[in-house]
């Protein structure tokens, strides 16, 4: 067995002070000469490397445009971003792109500890290559990570709902549980207060009073979101009703004139909206962004809550400014995220791994 070259799982997680948890988004990987002996131990096996890859694949993105591609050479699978899907109207910087990666960067090291392997991993880890989001280098133990284990089950539970939820608050004891699990991944989940949310909401406005004119951006929505898709984009059939109110909580991504007269329904009046924040904003803090963020989702799924985003604010830089300010923080905000009760389960496809794997 080759001996670890770093010190307990999770080794990366930092606490710098109570106010900001810091995660080291260029964690050092193990030394070439420990990949090699790696390697020539026993491969992983075609069942394997699709449950890593399956689990990877599952985690959620902007208009689940599904943002990357998988390159697997022994024991090390590297994420890459996929710029032929990439959001050049509403993601100009490749921000909500890099949240995604994240996000497939942490279901893939659930499903190592599922399979019985631990995993490393490093963000951003080639200079020479820009597109290289993270590595992730496994290998066998007689003790995987307990949590990553037990989160493995939430990944194929956990979708984006777009349904009214349930009139019923969020009991405490979830909330204090969704704001260690983003704290534990180096982010701060803040929940905001009534007026808070009514302040959110009223960024909608100005955000549909932007997109009037902007006729890139609705052209790129409609690429990805409405009618039948079988392996990439929204489907016509989860997007939910219409709100009978505005603005909603909940984000309408219809474009087609079918989608925009489909029936309305009543969404609360008070919704459970979080701020996902982190202290940098570089791109590697992004990727290290979107591990948090699917950590919060997985636990939100153990617990019974469904999720889903409302980032429009989010996608104009100083509407974004304007969302952290509105928390009381310092920060950069990354996700608005609305928690609710809902027994609707509703799926959005997936892409057929052949298509985003290289097998060496």
């Amino acid at each position: 067995m080759v001996p670890k070259v770093l010190a307990g799982r999770d080794s990366c997680l930092l606490c710098s002070g109570a106010a900001w948890p810091r995660l080291k988004t260029r964690q050092e990987l193990p030394p070439d000469q420990v990949v090699e002996a790696l390697m020539s131990e026993d491969q992983l096996t075609t069942e394997q490397i699709d449950v890593l890859l399956g689990a990877a694949a599952a985690a959620p993105s902007m208009h689940n445009t599904q943002p990357w591609r998988f390159e697997v050479n022994g024991p090390v699978i590297d994420i890459y971003l996929d710029g032929s899907r990439a959001l050049l109207a509403e993601d100009l910087t490749g921000r909500a792109g890099r949240i995604a990666a994240g996000a497939a960067t942490f279901n893939l090291r659930c499903a190592a500890a599922s399979l019985g392997y631990d995993s490393w991993f490093g963000l951003l880890p080639s200079a020479s290559e820009p597109d290289l989001a993270a590595r992730i280098v496994v290998q066998p133990t007689d003790s995987p990570d307990r949590e990553l284990n037990q989160l493995f089950a939430q990944i194929p539970r956990r979708h984006t709902s777009r349904e009214p939820v349930r009139p019923v608050e969020v009991p405490i004891d979830d909330r204090m549980a969704l704001s260690r699990a983003a704290m534990a991944g180096g982010a701060e989940l803040t929940w905001l207060p009534a007026d808070q949310v009514r302040e959110v909401l009223a960024l909608l406005i100005d955000t549909d009073l932007r997109e009037i004119g902007d006729w890139h951006r609705r052209a790129e929505r409609a690429r990805w979101v409405g009618g039948d898709r079988s392996t990439d984009g929204v489907p016509s059939s989860v997007l939910g009703p219409r709100s009978d109110t505005y603005p909603a909580p909940v984000r309408d991504l219809g474009t087609r004139p079918a989608d925009q007269t489909r029936p309305t329904a009543t969404f609360e009046t008070e919704p459970a909206l979080a701020v996902l924040s982190t202290a940098g904003d570089s791109e590697a803090g992004q990727l290290a962004a979107g591990m948090a963020l699917q950590r919060t989702l997985l636990i939100a799924t153990r617990e019974g809550l469904k999720a889903a985003f409302l980032n429009q604010p989010l996608e104009f830089d100083d509407l974004r400014r304007t969302v952290q300010r509105i928390t009381g923080k310092p920060g950069f905000a990354q996700m608005i995220i609305r928690f609710g009760h809902s027994t609707i389960h509703a799926t959005t496809p997936r892409r057929l791994l052949a298509g985003i794997a290289d097998r060496s």
